[in-house]
């Protein structure tokens, strides 16, 4: 049976080490991006998701970073123990990223079309005349209108939407097989959010590649996602297909970010909101990291880690109290 995964991130660890304190941003991350699929990495501020995708491009900063334990597979290759040379083979070609602002990621001091040709140059033995042509196309490809004077316009003359679509763009410059997209659309107003949303379902249809998508907003989510994966305090809470995550949500963390989001049901009522914030890296609670803010808790959740348990055809959850509740009531019947 053909493998269908294009990404493994296996146990990923990542630390953050000081002379006082170890913050244990990511501690303990699994999840799989299949080919052709889109998956969103979900979570508060401070979970992890962010130092992830860093983890897989090797773009965390060692030190203070330190890659504590784990293995991120692409294609069954070892991304960990690649050397810088051979890891700058993978970053841009096969695996590109979408960053949060664009505006301090784009270089203030060279035009759109050569920030967009950098990468091309590097992985691709082609002419200057046809780098040019290349990079029309995907300034075309990815709704920006007079491509061909946009080449020569610097990041500041364009509008937050126009850079953020050049940012895809370069990710888009030597057909990745999977694209990271950093909450790309949290610095857009609604409309220009919708049309990129729109932009990366259309790119992923045409191009055949996969994207993992990191938000914190679960209302993007159900615009562009497959599977979920919600995250807190570095760990997997829950995952599994959307329609999963968001009609029959396992973990208290999953059902109080889904009872936060605004409907119009809600119209004229306080919305809910988690109480207490995401824990300190440095300083984790013992046992399950959500116990201080979870209405479920209960004295053991307090000392025990929880492992994942299995609701079925992919669906996982880190909460054996809701879990056993789960199968009282089914057993009831």
């Amino acid at each position: 049976m053909k493998d269908n995964r294009l990404i493994s991130v296996q146990d990923l660890k990542v630390y953050f080490r000081s002379n006082a304190t170890t913050a244990r941003a990511v501690d303990g991350v699994t999840f799989e991006v299949d080919r052709e699929e889109t998956v969103c990495l979900v979570g508060e501020s401070g979970c992890g998701k962010t130092v992830t995708a860093l983890s897989i491009l090797g773009l965390v900063p060692v030190p203070p970073g330190d890659i504590a334990g784990g293995r991120i597979l692409f294609k069954g290759q070892g991304l960990l123990d690649l050397d810088d040379n051979n890891m700058q083979s993978i970053r841009g070609n096969h695996i590109a990223m979408v960053f949060q602002e664009p505006l301090t990621s784009l270089n203030p001091v060279f035009t759109i079309g050569d920030q967009i040709s950098e990468a091309i140059s590097i992985h691709k033995n082609i002419d200057t005349g046809t780098q040019r042509e290349r990079c029309v196309q995907l300034l075309r490809d990815v709704g920006i209108a007079a491509p061909e004077q946009r080449l020569n316009d610097y990041p500041h003359q364009l509008s937050g939407g126009q850079r953020q679509r050049v940012m895809i763009a370069m990710a888009l410059a030597c057909d990745p097989e999977l694209i990271i997209a950093d909450e790309p659309t949290t610095a857009l107003d609604v409309t220009v959010q919708d049309q990129i949303l729109r932009l990366f379902k259309y790119i992923q249809k045409t191009r055949a590649m996969s994207i993992l998508y990191i938000t914190h907003d679960l209302g993007v989510v159900t615009h562009i996602a497959d599977r979920v994966y919600v995250m807190y305090s570095g760990v997997i809470a829950e995952q599994g297909f959307t329609s999963q995550i968001f009609n029959h949500a396992k973990h208290p963390y999953t059902r109080g970010l889904l009872a936060s989001l605004p409907s119009r049901s809600k119209r004229g009522k306080r919305l809910y909101s988690i109480p207490g914030s995401v824990p300190d890296p440095a300083h984790k609670p013992e046992g399950c990291p959500f116990h201080p803010r979870c209405p479920h808790a209960i004295p053991s959740c307090w000392s025990e880690y929880p492992q994942m348990c299995d609701y079925g055809e992919g669906h996982l959850a880190r909460c054996p109290v809701l879990f056993e509740k789960t199968k009282k009531t089914i057993d009831d019947k």
